[in-house]
């Protein structure tokens, strides 16, 4: 190959590496626990990957959490991986707040995740007005109303055969006013949209859930944050 298209394909790759890395994302997990708070009896840094396990002998009484203290989000996009057991039970709390007198619990939205076929890529509102959006639905959510059901994003068991068990999965939370969307390997689980003013939640804090139940292990990697 003649130098100058050397230097022109060099210059393409280049040019294609930089318009990757200018996407506005970036790492919120290093592979230690700086900035991420929780209880250590739960959650380790080990391997590259932020790791909740739930043991025998560490049953909980209430649902815990790691909290990101990097600051609230508001609008933003959220990007990672997930792995979890068969008997897990987990979640990603987003423009969430902490319970007063409960340690490491919080309040808010949750893309849900689960090993049993059951609750992963619904909205549900943790400590409030619970199931938002089931897999498969667009839902509109007004004040002192039952939610009104809009567009079916398709069958709610086809949709979870696209989660893959025991295997890394790919999350992406996009929150943008009152539209939550949670995609999980590409695929658009559920979809909320909140115009109920007394309750929904314009910013908030990020955070890992382990859950009350058997044990259990969930592990979370390529954490990437945007905000908009």
């Amino acid at each position: 190959m003649k130098i100058s298209g050397m230097l022109s394909a060099m210059g393409l790759f280049l040019s294609a590496s930089l318009m990757a890395a200018d996407d506005g994302f970036v790492s919120i997990f290093d592979g230690t626990l700086k900035d991420w708070e929780g209880d250590p009896v739960y959650w380790k840094a080990e391997n590259g990957t932020l790791v909740g396990e739930v043991r025998p002998e560490t049953l909980l009484k209430q649902n815990s959490f790691i909290i990101w203290r990097g600051g609230e989000v508001a609008d933003f996009e959220l990007k990672l991986e997930y792995r979890v057991s068969a008997e897990g039970n987990s979640g990603i709390n987003y423009r969430s707040s902490e319970v007063p007198g409960a340690k490491w619990a919080m309040r808010g939205y949750q893309d849900d995740i689960d090993g049993k076929d059951q609750w992963s890529g619904q909205n549900y509102e943790e400590r409030g007005r619970q199931f938002l959006a089931y897999r498969g639905q667009s839902v509109i959510l007004k004040t002192g109303a039952p939610p009104e059901i809009g567009r079916e994003l398709g069958d709610r068991a086809e949709l979870q055969k696209k989660v893959l068990k025991e295997e890394w999965n790919q999350v992406h939370i996009i929150a943008k006013g009152n539209l939550l969307q949670h995609f999980t390997n590409g695929v658009l689980m559920s979809e909320v949209r909140d115009e109920d003013p007394e309750n929904r939640k314009p910013n908030g804090l990020l955070g890992v859930q382990v859950h009350v139940g058997p044990p259990m292990k969930i592990e979370f990697r390529k954490i990437l944050l945007k905000r908009l």
